[in-house]
């Protein structure tokens, strides 16, 4: 049973910055892509930044470019975004995604396991 379990949400104001970490459980994590996504009300899952097996690799939305930025601990099973420069635009729920190949790709039907997603609210 795989366990994507994200933690780190919550509210700021524009301008802050917020951490947001992805533990995952149930396979060898450095056999995954990582990817964050989120997804706004009413609206379809939105990517925001993929991670290769060992991290040599990231990609990142245009709208996030400069100011979020992925990692991983493959010692932690753990995968992170850093998220700077927040605006209220970026108020989302976040989720993790696990990819089971060596791919990286922004497609979210690509994915196959997703954790719970955590709130991100930024007001202005």
């Amino acid at each position: 049973q795989v366990q994507l379990v994200e933690s780190g949400g919550g509210s700021v104001q524009a301008g802050a910055s917020m951490r947001l970490a992805c533990e995952v459980s149930g396979r060898t994590f450095s056999s995954l892509v990582m990817g964050w996504f989120r997804q706004a009300p009413g609206k379809d899952h939105f990517f925001v930044a993929a991670i290769s097996r060992i991290g040599a690799s990231t990609y990142y939305a245009d709208s996030v470019k400069g100011r979020f930025t992925i990692s991983r601990d493959n010692d932690k099973n753990t995968v992170y975004i850093e998220m700077n420069s927040l605006k209220p635009e970026d108020t989302a729920i976040y989720y993790c995604a696990a990819r089971e190949s060596a791919i990286i790709t922004a497609a979210s039907n690509a994915y196959d396991y997703w954790g719970q997603g955590t709130q991100v609210t930024v007001s202005s």
